[in-house]
């Protein structure tokens, strides 16, 4: 009878376990898919900006041209960017932007501030193969003619990347990165199909293993802050 008892009692905490551990297992909540979004500020003549994603402010400081914000981690989903001129509630954009989990996006405010817009970039970052960088250029001067990106030593019409005019839109193509040597390059920004240099970048540094945007800023003719650049983003996966 002892043994019994002592068997009954040994089934009933048994089940009781099980049962106890089902219903935790059952209510652990499944993680909410994550995006990765990072904003830039490439509209050369607009004020310092608040980004706000779901009416949440993202900077504790205005964002402001030709910075950015480096990654930020959202839920996944159609998230509402707003884009506010910092300390107002002065919307110059808003977009309701679908972000699929574990992908990553860039979003780089455009175009001069009468004309702001959004441009939205899908951002692949598989590693590049050994002793590779990945590199993309992206055209962001709004009064700029469409360039080439050269070597010095290529021929008119020729370059990493060539008849590239300001990008109010993207391609799949244009957006993807280009797998290119590392080491210490000259690059030059040539009016396309020509060897007239609009924009000479020296000493552009390109570590194996990273991955770059480029991007081309400011505006043909402008002065100071403003003035016809190329702007390096890092990536960082």
């Amino acid at each position: 009878m002892k043994r019994s008892l002592f068997l009954i009692l040994i089934f009933t905490a048994t089940l009781s376990l099980a049962i106890g551990c089902s219903e935790d297992n059952a209510s652990t909540p499944t993680p909410t898919p994550q995006a990765r979004v990072l904003v830039v500020h490439a509209s050369p003549n607009a004020p310092g900006v608040d980004v706000l994603i779901d009416n949440q402010k993202v900077n504790q400081q205005p964002l402001t041209f030709p910075r950015n914000t480096g990654y930020l981690s959202v839920n996944a989903g159609t998230r509402n960017v707003k884009v506010n001129v910092a300390g107002t509630i002065t919307t110059v954009i808003n977009a309701d932007l679908p972000l699929e989990g574990n992908r990553n996006y860039s979003v780089f405010a455009i175009d001069s501030v009468s004309k702001i817009s959004a441009l939205v970039t899908n951002d692949d970052l598989t590693a590049p193969a050994a002793g590779k960088a990945h590199v993309r250029f992206i055209h962001l001067s709004p009064n700029a003619p469409a360039v080439d990106v050269s070597l010095p030593e290529q021929a008119a019409g020729q370059g990493l990347f060539t008849n590239r005019a300001f990008n109010k839109t993207i391609t799949a193509a244009e957006q993807a990165f280009t797998p290119v040597d590392t080491g210490t390059v000259n690059l030059e920004v040539r009016q396309a199909g020509t060897t007239n240099v609009v924009l000479p970048l020296p000493n552009v540094r390109l570590d194996a293993g990273k991955i770059y945007t480029v991007f081309a800023k400011g505006f043909l003719g402008g002065e100071g802050a403003q003035a016809l650049g190329a702007e390096i983003i890092l990536h960082n996966p």
